[in-house]
């Protein structure tokens, strides 16, 4: 028995811990759980605890349906919101088949797939993500305009404000599950958030992100309001976007960073920019996996809709951030299109796996955009060479599936079912007759 696997059977028992929840995401990346008993834990961690596969989104056919949740004991931690004894804990899965092998609908697999593969490079990828959502005021009812708790606007302090408290809450209850904060502000739209969280590799932090979009659910629940992280929930405000910022390590050196370079970003880092840039296209159904996500890339602001970087341009794809001459290791570039609604293990796999290609094949980064993008007509665009990012989930859809890169990272289990489920999600909308339809239509036609 391993160290961490002692240390959480002495916990559970010292802390008097009643139950053990077991997390795991599917392939969409809503979070799964099963409690266990502490009796149970031990077994747990040498045989697994056996789940209907078939029931889970994208996880088996029926034919094969038995799986094993594994829990992984480095990712224990005890669940601050769960009573004055605070008697539950987590911890995150890995899905194993029933003779031990890995199963390839495990998002969390397709990540660490990807991370063995810059591993054997020599590289570990860290990230760190800036997650935007909204605070709505009741639950939403059919037809209605969701109502925000505030009229902040960005970096506003709202005093006695329901956004102010809300955040201060949940980074205690984030920081007492060891997920270290960074920064937390009101953002641009009413209600709208931001809580940025400190970076780490990307595994910890894809774990982190789904923690983190459980504990503000929570917190808004105890305080009867709704949080929600859709994209695009307000038709004149800003959607909610999760900008990350990405870099590569060789050991305890920033492999992005070159003393006396451009932008101090070393020819790696340039490489790995041009790899994103050249299949932006591709894994953007990926990162931006739902019908609502386009209505906020095709919105303006800070959400980028053309494939480009800049120097703190925010308009632009990637950005590169402003350097400090005395600080190489935090050399990083910031990926914008992602929004928060997005599966960071599927999500971090194609980032990484595209920024790789470009180190592997060579790529070279073209010139930069300095211009605000949206500011630009259309002919100046092709004047400089900018394509366009999918404008809606079937575009993207259409560009992941000639993906040679999308399909060997994810896996041809999970590139077929999430084609499949988008598809379907797809042909749903365009079913629907809109409120703007009827709108503007049944009056006059």
């Amino acid at each position: 028995m391993d160290k961490q696997t002692e240390f959480v059977l002495r916990t559970v028992e010292e802390r008097d811990i009643r139950f053990v929840r077991l997390w795991f995401t599917d392939v969409l990346g809503f979070l799964k759980s099963v409690a266990i008993a502490p009796a149970e834990l031990e077994s747990a961690f040498t045989e697994g605890i056996g789940f209907d596969g078939s029931a889970i989104e994208g996880f088996a056919r029926i034919q094969e349906a038995d799986m094993l949740a594994m829990p992984d004991p480095g990712t224990f931690q005890v669940l601050p919101w769960r009573g004055e004894s605070q008697g539950v804990a987590r911890m995150f899965c890995d899905i194993r088949m029933p003779d031990g092998s890995p199963s390839f609908a495990d998002p969390r697999y397709v990540l660490k797939r990807a991370l063995s593969k810059a591993a054997d490079q020599g590289f570990t990828f860290y990230t760190h993500p800036e997650i935007e959502f909204f605070l709505f005021k009741q639950p939403h009812q059919p037809g209605a305009v969701p109502v925000p708790v505030d009229e902040g606007g960005y970096f506003d302090h709202t005093p006695q404000g329901v956004g102010y408290d809300f955040r201060r809450q949940a980074i205690q209850m984030l920081e007492a599950m060891g997920i270290s904060v960074e920064f937390s502000h009101h953002e641009g739209g009413p209600g709208q958030q931001e809580i940025d969280l400190r970076y780490a590799d990307a595994l910890t932090t894809a774990d982190n992100v789904m923690t983190f979009r459980l504990v503000v659910k929570e917190v808004a629940l105890e305080q009867g309001v709704i949080a929600s992280f859709m994209p695009k929930p307000l038709r004149d405000h800003p959607g909610s976007g999760m900008h990350t910022h990405l870099s590569l390590f060789e050991g305890d050196r920033n492999a992005f960073f070159e003393a006396g370079a451009e932008l101090q970003l070393s020819k790696a880092a340039r490489a790995f920019m041009a790899g994103i840039l050249t299949h932006a296209g591709e894994i953007t159904a990926v990162t931006n996996q739902w019908v609502n996500s386009y209505k906020r890339l095709v919105g303006g602001g800070e959400a980028p809709a053309w494939v480009c970087w800049g120097h703190n341009n925010r308009s632009a794809l990637l950005r590169v951030p402003m350097y400090k001459p005395d600080k190489g290791n935090s050399t990083r570039i910031e990926f914008r299109a992602m929004d928060s609604a997005a599966n960071p293990y599927l999500a971090y796999a194609v980032l990484l796996a595209a920024g790789l290609k470009g180190i592997e094949e060579g790529y070279e980064l073209p010139p930069g955009a300095d211009d605000d993008v949206w500011s630009l007509s259309n002919s100046e665009r092709r004047a400089l060479g900018l394509s366009p990012l999918p404008a809606s989930l079937s575009e993207a859809i259409a560009a992941m599936e000639r993906s040679e890169l999308v399909a060997e990272t994810l896996g041809e289990h999970v590139f077929d079912f999430f084609l499949r489920n988008k598809r379907a999600e797809w042909a749903d909308y365009r079913r629907q007759v809109t409120a703007f339809e009827l709108d503007r239509y049944l009056p006059v036609l």
